[in-house]
């Protein structure tokens, strides 16, 4: 099989329409056409349907689309551990939320260095039911991802194990002329603007189970943007767009220096458990956990 025609069934998923795809791809629409046919003749099914005066693509290709792209992704990461092989270096696999990787992971690489100078890591970053799929399908060895007690624990069994590198907290935030805004008790008014998570979001289900202001669109009187990226909401809240929520790890610094102020005060805080999890399988996996862990249970004992 040519690796080329999954990219070509890729882009036509993304366009809809051969010629576009074919204008994507760089060559004409009946070389393209004749790439796809050959894809259906190695795969022995036919994944468009060709009809007298219109082709459309097959519900099989459309209802498989993960899958594929997942192969794609599954298969380039083989060639790079194949073309990139360095016996005196590892290399780990994790899946982690987008938040973490900001927040965490550039200290929890920093220590890991510590104590195996040459390895070396490669991120999937995702929202978290992806990232799960991608670890519990075997993609990856480690998970990192936030936890709050308020919503349902990840359903993983005897071979994972769990460690956890510290805890964070989601905080209400404002900047830009929002800052202006903030009465003497801490209060803003109801009607402020925020940038909302997405009910099914990770923060959003945490916002939610406790009814957090300005959390969500549906404790929002103003939701003018709604974005499960928190990296994105930060930047929106520090320019005055609206209030939002972000972890206190992300924003310490703008905190300090007035960028932005926090509104915990008067509507809360969310505590987050930054874990860490891997397959029992992976030694090198498991002795990064023991390194993460130890390092969180050595700090809680000097406090």
């Amino acid at each position: 099989m040519d690796m080329n025609w999954l990219d070509d069934v890729l882009i036509l998923l993304e366009e809809g329409n051969m010629t576009r795809a074919a204008a994507r791809r760089n060559i004409t629409q009946p070389a393209f056409s004749r790439r796809i046919r050959s894809f259906e003749d190695w795969l022995g099914v036919n994944v468009l349907d060709r009809g007298t005066n219109k082709i459309n693509i097959s519900p099989s290709l459309h209802s498989n689309e993960t899958e594929i792209r997942a192969l794609v992704a599954r298969i380039n990461d083989l060639k790079g551990k194949l073309t990139h092989y360095d016996p005196t270096s590892t290399i780990v696999s994790i899946a982690a939320q987008h938040s973490p990787i900001f927040t965490a992971f550039p200290d929890m690489s920093l220590h890991a260095k510590k104590h195996y100078p040459s390895l070396k890591f490669r991120l999937r970053a995702a929202n978290l039911r992806d990232c799960v799929t991608m670890f519990l399908r075997g993609d990856t060895s480690m998970l990192l991802c936030y936890e709050s007690n308020h919503v349902g624990s990840l359903p993983f069994g005897d071979t994972i194990k769990r460690e956890l590198w510290g805890n964070d907290y989601l905080v209400p935030v404002v900047g830009g002329k929002l800052r202006f805004s903030v009465k003497d008790n801490g209060l803003i008014p109801i009607d402020t603007p925020s940038i909302a998570y997405p009910e099914d979001s990770y923060f959003g289900q945490v916002l939610s189970a406790n009814k957090r202001t300005f959390g969500t669109p549906n404790f929002s009187k103003s939701a003018v943007c709604e974005t499960a990226f928190s990296n994105g909401i930060k930047e929106m809240v520090t320019k005055g767009i609206g209030v939002g929520w972000l972890p206190i790890s992300m924003i310490h610094r703008e905190l300090e220096n007035g960028q932005l102020i926090s509104l915990s005060n008067s509507y809360g805080k969310e505590l987050l458990e930054v874990a860490v999890y891997a397959d029992t399988k992976n030694e090198m996996s498991l002795s990064l956990l023991d390194i993460w862990g130890f390092k969180q249970r050595t700090s809680n004992k000097l406090i």
